[in-house]
């Protein structure tokens, strides 16, 4: 009875319970070493770990977002030197390479410094992700002024031209990433698998909303809010206007990584990175 009974409790509260000797003593009324407790399963998830990941969200800012806007209008200004016009493929070519140029020099540059202090995963493996970063901001640098030519043709207002227009360059990194994986993988780039596929499009979605806030810096639409902030003139200088340029990114995906990092549990975003 008694070894039914234990059974009994064991599954239905998972422990086992005392009961009096005759010595009056308590002993225990299971003792079976095939007993295993319940609480490892009652433990909760893990919380979001916020702080770790904004100081890792401020280093691909400096390194990358801001170098990214920064070297876009710096290649526009470079474009418009040689008679490139903002409807050519010429155009586009041009701001996306200076897109490509300000992440791989930012990147480089980083890298370097975080070799000097003995830091990074390695002088050589953190160029190789310099240089995949970049392809990948070329993808998007080069679609972003087709995209916004398209949309403020069709008379939409500037809240739908830079959402549509960061879904639109966001997906185009995001081809740049995994196509880049598959490019460089020779060079030692980790290779296409579902947990870098989450990861890459989370990445993917902060840039989104980087290159959908850099639409603020076209003063072209009468009801840009953003435009006192980011918009770039014709008055100000070319350095001031890479500067704004710059900013527009960084604000936008900052706001959108901080949302992810304040939500997400450990192990479910890109800087973790993902596991799967």
């Amino acid at each position: 009875v008694d070894s039914f009974f234990c059974k009994m409790l064991t599954v239905r509260f998972g422990r086992c319970l005392p009961r009096a000797s005759s010595n009056g003593c308590f002993q225990r009324l299971c003792c079976s070493p095939r007993m295993l407790s319940t609480a490892a399963a009652d433990e909760p998830a893990p919380a979001p770990a916020p702080v770790p990941r904004m100081s890792a969200t401020l280093e691909v800012i400096v390194s990358k977002i801001f170098p990214a806007g920064f070297g876009w209008q710096a290649a526009s200004v470079v474009a418009g030197a040689q008679g490139f016009e903002a409807d050519t493929l010429q155009f586009a070519v041009t701001t996306g390479a200076g897109d490509f140029a300000g992440v791989l020099a930012g990147h480089s540059i980083f890298s370097l410094l975080n070799a000097a202090l003995g830091r990074g995963n390695g002088l050589g493996s953190d160029l190789v992700a310099g240089l995949w970063l970049a392809s990948a901001a070329f993808c998007s640098g080069t679609a972003w002024q087709p995209t916004v030519n398209f949309l403020a043709g069709a008379g939409c207002s500037f809240v739908t031209t830079a959402v549509t227009c960061g879904a639109v360059t966001g997906t185009a990194f995001f081809a740049g990433l995994r196509l880049g994986r598959f490019i460089y993988k020779p060079l030692g780039l980790p290779e296409m698998d579902y947990a870098n596929l989450c990861g890459d499009a989370m990445l993917s979605v902060s840039i989104g909303a980087a290159t959908g806030t850099f639409v603020g810096t076209d003063i072209s639409f009468k009801d840009n809010f953003l435009m006192p902030a980011f918009g770039v003139t014709d008055s100000m200088s070319d350095l001031e206007g890479c500067v704004r340029a710059g900013s527009s990114t960084a604000a936008g995906f900052l706001c959108m990584q901080s949302l992810q990092n304040i939500t997400l549990p450990r192990g479910a975003n890109w800087l973790d990175p993902v596991k799967i």
